[in-house]
């Protein structure tokens, strides 16, 4: 197919997902859609692989050599605010994070390898579910994806509209950060506002922990290492003449190495338990761990490096940049198998709305540049 055919076509599939967006382990049409794609291109698919992952092989040659990319296919639960010709039909739920986009560019890679076959191997083409909430690839690797269609590597892309559209950014190790949630309960003696002296006031050992927990970012955690801690959430029983009995704070932090979790988690905990216990409060820390940081192998990175010149220019390729402190459930991948992520630049010059806005739109115009530089990468490594 022409590459101009193919980019209309592109646009034409992407347009149509994002107007049919399916939510977290909801995604039974487009896994239809996508299932019926692949298997027009004469590939072996699988489907309901963790629930709606779609799952397609191509072998070319005789190489022994197999490589994964992945997508993912679902939307967010947010009322689309846009008024382009292609905005959501179904009400509460729209692509806000480019998932559509996402999943068009992978079926534009396997149209370009399966029409040219310029390699020696075995590439498979993961759809995965439910990336947002982070259970997805977890629930693809249960269900046995990896005994089932094994890779000696895998890769994944994010577009980036903070970036030019066509700009290609990744690093060795810590590219995206973990996400884990806490919750502090904090019990003193509720009583009546005019007299602090008779309880204990939860809220004073709340406020301290508050600012507190910044001390980890600046005095205990390398400043070469980015580290964030949020509150971002208070919860009282209190009333305007009522001091509380209790006070819950809850957040998230985001760091790019599994060191950094572990001090994190032990330093927050110390302290929540150390100040409460100076104020006469009681304590309970809980601290989950949500997503791990996705951390790119270096070989995998050096691939990436030479098909992302290859697509785009050296001049359009950040081979060391700075992490993105969002999560990606891509690492649970990356636990199993040596890989590499890559964020795509999808930044529109008139406006660049954020990711995970009502008015959020993916760039059309980097939907081919992904699916050539998947093509490459596999042509690159499968030699």
């Amino acid at each position: 197919m022409d590459s101009r055919d193919l980019k209309k076509q592109l646009i034409i599939w992407r347009h149509m997902l994002h107007q049919n967006p399916e939510t977290a382990f909801e995604e039974k049409k487009t896994a239809e859609f996508v299932a019926e794609k692949l298997k027009e291109l004469g590939m072996e698919v699988h489907t309901g692989i963790g629930g709606t992952g779609v799952v397609a092989s191509l072998s070319a040659g005789d190489g022994k050599a197999v490589i994964g990319i992945r997508a993912d296919m679902d939307a967010i639960n947010l009322k689309e605010l846009s008024d382009h010709d292609h905005v959501s039909k179904n009400a509460g739920k729209m692509h806000g994070c480019g998932h559509d986009g996402h999943t068009a560019t992978l079926l534009g890679a396997a149209v370009l390898l399966a029409e040219t076959k310029n390699f020696n191997g075995t590439v498979r083409f993961f759809f995965q579910p439910a990336e947002e909430p982070g259970h997805g690839a977890k629930a693809m690797m249960d269900d046995g994806l990896f005994e089932k269609y094994p890779v000696d590597e895998i890769y994944g892309l994010h577009n980036a509209p903070f970036l030019p559209a066509g700009v290609i950014h990744t690093r060795t190790g810590g590219i995206m950060a973990s996400e884990d949630n806490f919750k502090i309960r904090i019990t003193g003696q509720g009583g009546h506002a005019s007299s602090p002296h008779q309880g204990i006031d939860p809220l004073t050992s709340a406020s301290q922990i508050y600012l507190a927990l910044q001390t980890i970012v600046s005095r205990n955690g390398n400043p070469l290492h980015p580290i964030v801690i949020s509150c971002t959430e208070w919860h009282t029983d209190g009333a305007h003449n009522a001091i509380p009995t209790h006070v819950e704070i809850l957040g998230d932090t985001r760091s790019c190495s599994k060191e950094d979790q572990i001090l994190i988690e032990n330093r927050m905990r110390e302290v929540s338990q150390g100040i409460c216990t100076m104020n006469g409060a009681k304590c309970e820390f809980d601290y989950t761990h949500e997503f791990n940081p996705v951390l790119n192998d270096k070989n995998c990175v050096d691939t990436v490096i030479r098909a992302a010149i290859q697509t785009v220019g050296k001049e359009k390729v950040d081979e060391n940049c700075e992490p993105w402190m969002a999560s990606e459930d891509f690492a649970a991948y990356l636990n199993q198998v040596p890989g590499c992520f890559l964020l795509l630049g999808s930044g529109k010059t008139e406006e660049n709305i954020p990711l995970h806005n009502a008015m959020f739109d993916y760039n059309d115009e980097v939907l081919m540049t992904g699916a050539e530089l998947w093509k490459n990468l596999v042509e690159e490594r499968l030699k």
